[in-house]
């Protein structure tokens, strides 16, 4: 059992405090979402099991992926199947566009983003979100990881201009991150054992540590960033 499965398990607020990430994509997604005119074609790339579809009951939401990323999903309410670098639609079909911790899951991101431009409308905007000091996940569909610079660059070169680029939590959310992380060793067989023990040592200091993050403004140690484009 994963450490992301067990926080799931936590009171609300205490979530919202060890899963920080995921806590702010939701909140910029809701966000995104209230920002768009109803009825507006929205294409969700990378959509997965579409936990997002519910945000965009008030416009003509379409949800594509390939659909090869957890064997154990259910990818039944995808509206396409399809590879990201060779969308099934024509250019300019979409008003917004929603790509969340997707890219790092995609051998040719460039092609994916090239492709996600094709298909959004001149001024059009992307959210997406993407990972920068994280675990191995959805092996083997895992290639990359990034900084802001390489995101910005990878956009730009495929026909976006950023409007808001920002890094989720810094040094002290991240290593508490890593701490809770730490319990996922002591979960399954015998191990149960050792849990209680472990989580004595690592929750405290993990619930403790997010409350520094203020003191790394330059932000360089992150679990990812959240962006705003803008097709050009």
């Amino acid at each position: 059992m994963s450490y992301t499965s067990l926080a799931y398990r936590l009171p609300r607020w205490l979530r919202h405090h060890v899963l920080h990430f995921e806590t702010e994509i939701a909140g910029a997604v809701t966000a995104f979402a209230a920002s768009l005119p109803a009825h507006a074609r929205l294409l969700d790339a990378g959509a997965g099991e579409g936990q997002y579809r519910h945000h965009f009951t008030q416009l003509r939401y379409c949800g594509i992926d390939l659909a090869v990323g957890d064997a154990a999903w259910d990818y039944t309410r995808l509206d396409a199947l399809a590879d990201l670098t060779a969308l099934p639609f024509r250019d300019a079909t979409f008003a917004a566009a929603l790509h969340i911790v997707t890219l790092e899951h995609l051998p040719e991101p460039a092609r994916a983003l090239a492709e996600l431009a094709r298909t959004l409308a001149p001024g059009a905007t992307l959210l997406i979100a993407a990972p920068h000091e994280w675990e191995v996940h959805q092996a083997p569909h895992d290639y990359f990881r990034y900084t802001r610079y390489g995101l910005a660059y990878l956009l730009e070169q495929s026909g976006f201009e950023i409007r808001e680029m920002r890094a989720c939590g810094g040094y002290f959310r991240l290593l508490a991150r890593r701490l809770l992380n730490g319990l996922q060793f002591f979960t399954g067989g015998s191990r149960w054992l050792l849990f209680p023990l472990a989580a004595l040592l690592l929750v405290p200091p993990a619930l403790l540590l997010p409350l520094l993050d203020g003191l790394d403004r330059e932000r360089n140690f992150t679990l990812g960033y959240i962006c705003t484009a803008r097709r050009r």
